[in-house]
């Protein structure tokens, strides 16, 4: 079957899940710079989410562009990177009034680990659909930068109760590596 339909609807979901983390934050009760101040951490925390969300968004649809179909079991693995995909304006908010604290940190990068794995699946799914030969099977040969990032996030996981900072910096330091669209389905794209 096409994937016009799933391209579509996943740039709907993520549409939308970037706006209600904009709708998250609370007007602060007072127009002070103090009271501005306050929002620094949502503020911080917005912007990684943000940040996060558009690389998944970014590397999904140059993932899609290499797939010339899809079948049932595709349509349900990217149901189930939007499903952790739409948890990150909950915990984004939780981060942001609780930033140093061990349970809102790690169930942060919960859902992180989480979203990783299951565009893991998604791309295995694609990969497999498309042929060995095909353009993702070239570009996905070397999954380092994948499986590093889901290590990362374990590592910031297990952290988060004795050095939540480090697992922030884990969790900012994992959205630099990513931050770059995934240039391997590029090169497979161009590649004879």
């Amino acid at each position: 079957m096409g994937k016009g339909r799933l391209e579509a609807f996943s740039d709907g979901v993520i549409a939308i899940i970037i706006t209600i983390m904009v709708l998250e934050f609370k007007t602060p009760e007072e127009a002070s710079l103090p009271a501005l101040l306050h929002l620094a951490p949502q503020m911080a925390f917005y912007a990684l989410s943000f940040i996060y969300v558009g690389i998944y968004w970014n590397n999904h649809h140059h993932m899609f562009h290499a797939v010339k179909a899809v079948n049932g079991a595709i349509l349900w693995a990217n149901l189930h990177l939007l499903f952790w995909l739409s948890l990150v304006p909950f915990v984004t908010r939780l981060m942001g009034e609780h930033y140093l604290a061990a349970w809102p940190v790690a169930l942060y990068g919960v859902v992180l680990f989480m979203n990783g794995v299951a565009y893991g699946i998604l791309a295995r799914l694609l990969v497999r659909h498309e042929g060995p030969e095909s353009v993702l099977a070239r570009a996905y040969r070397d999954d380092r930068k994948m499986i590093g990032s889901v290590v990362a996030y374990g590592i910031a996981i297990a952290a988060a109760w004795a050095f939540p900072v480090l697992s922030l910096a884990l969790y900012a330091a994992v959205a630099l590596a990513w931050l770059v669209p995934d240039r391997r389905i590029e090169k497979a794209l161009h590649m004879p």
